[in-house]
């Protein structure tokens, strides 16, 4: 998986986190896009107060998930869909957690959570549709053993259908949330290009000027891949 599957993933992630909460039956206390006082505290500012994670910067949230998160999962190293479901997992429910239990279903110790070559050989040889079905049952599961579960087990329950969902479609497809956002990132750029030759055209510039428009618009596409394949070789 390339590195920049993290974005993909992280902009589902944040569709269900939402923004800032401080619910009193919520332990992680002030929140924002997800991320607790805590972690702010040991991420960002030490002295960090409630006023300090409401006001906190996206960029902020996006640095710590990936750090802490993804990287601490080798995600990018996780085979497609696999990828989605064990880091939703650990931002829900801790990277000490999602780890074991990912290395618990592969048949390895799980004295420890970390994601080493033997856990990524194991996945790679798993069935990937299989091991995202054990991993939301167990997910499920655990979180119905929660004393929270009746404050929070409908939207829970939404979660894990939705990570469900998607993580299986991408073990069917082979394709991860990161290798779909990259080719709408440079579609986009392809159809900025062709809306604004259509606007162009319409405006009555040039049919030269309207071709140069959409030729510089493949360029730009196509110089997008080619940086990116050569992050990916580097």
């Amino acid at each position: 998986m390339a590195a920049s599957s993290y974005e993909g993933a992280l902009a589902r992630l944040l569709a269900h986190e939402g923004g800032y909460t401080n619910h009193p039956s919520d332990p992680g206390g002030p929140t924002n896009f997800g991320i607790t006082i805590a972690d702010y505290r040991k991420h960002v500012k030490a002295d960090a107060s409630s006023a300090d994670v409401r006001s906190m910067q996206l960029s902020e949230a996006k640095a710590i998930y990936r750090a802490k998160y993804w990287d601490a999962q080798r995600c990018d190293e996780l085979p497609a869909g696999i990828d989605y479901a064990v880091f939703d997992y650990g931002v829900n429910s801790g990277i000490g957690r999602s780890g074991k239990v990912l290395r618990r279903l592969l048949g390895l110790p799980d004295a420890t959570h970390l994601v080493t070559g033997d856990v990524l050989r194991a996945a790679a040889g798993r069935d990937p549709a299989g091991l995202v079905a054990a991993i939301c049952d167990e997910r499920l599961a655990f979180l119905k053993r929660l004393k929270t579960w009746p404050v929070f087990g409908a939207g829970w329950s939404r979660r894990v259908a939705e990570v469900r969902r998607v993580s299986l479609a991408m073990t069917k497809s082979g394709v991860s949330v990161a290798t779909r956002a990259k080719k709408a990132a440079a579609g986009g750029i392809v159809v900025a290009g062709t809306v604004a030759a259509q606007q162009a055209h319409e405006a009555g510039v040039p049919s030269a000027v309207i071709i140069a428009v959409s030729i510089i618009a493949i360029a730009l596409a196509a110089a997008w891949w080619w940086r990116r394949r050569r992050q990916q070789d580097t």
